[in-house]
C-alpha cells in the first residue's frame, strides 16, 4: 500500500492565508487566481477558520448576501477539523470522508502550512482508499453491527 505523508504533499505549494476582514469577493478573486478551492482564515498566525467554494456558494451567494462587503469573519468555517503533517495521507481521505467536506487544513504547532483537498486523492491512495470501503461495505453486509 502507497502512504504519502501528508507533509509530502503541502510542502510542494505555498499555504494561501489570509485575515478575516478580507471580504468575499477580494478572497475569491485571490482564489480564482491562485486555482484554489479554499483558503485559510489566520488570527494571530493560528488557524481561525477556513473559506471554500461551498461557503461561497451556501453562506453568500444562497443568503443573498454582498460579496463585496460580506467579511470572511461572516462566512468562513470557524475550528475546523485539521490534520497533522506527519500523518498519512490515507488518514487526511478518512478525516474528509467521514466528515463530509473536501478540504481539511494541516496544521503544526499551532501553525497552519496547507490545505488538503479530495483532488489531492488522484493518486496511489485513491485505489486504496476505495478499495478499503468496498471492503468495510462487504463486511458490513455480511456481519450487520
Amino acid at each position: 500500500m502507497t502512504q504519502r505523508s501528508i507533509r509530502s504533499i503541502v510542502e510542494q505549494r505555498e499555504a494561501i492565508t489570509v485575515g478575516e476582514s478580507m471580504t468575499v469577493s477580494e478572497a475569491a478573486k485571490l482564489m480564482r487566481e491562485s486555482r484554489a478551492g479554499a483558503i485559510l482564515i489566520v488570527n494571530d498566525g493560528g488557524l481561525a477558520g477556513i473559506f471554500t467554494e461551498r461557503d461561497a456558494l451556501y453562506r453568500v451567494v444562497a443568503e443573498g448576501r454582498d460579496p463585496n462587503t460580506t467579511r470572511l469573519a461572516e462566512v468562513m468555517t470557524r475550528n475546523p477539523r485539521t490534520i497533522h503533517p506527519g500523518k498519512p495521507f490515507s488518514e487526511a481521505l478518512q478525516v474528509m470522508h467521514d466528515g463530509g467536506f473536501r478540504n481539511v487544513p494541516v496544521v503544526e504547532r499551532g501553525q497552519p502550512l496547507g490545505i488538503l483537498s479530495v483532488s489531492d486523492a488522484l493518486g496511489p491512495e485513491l485505489k486504496d482508499f476505495v478499495y478499503e470501503l468496498l471492503r468495510q461495505e462487504q463486511a458490513d453486509d455480511v456481519m450487520p453491527g
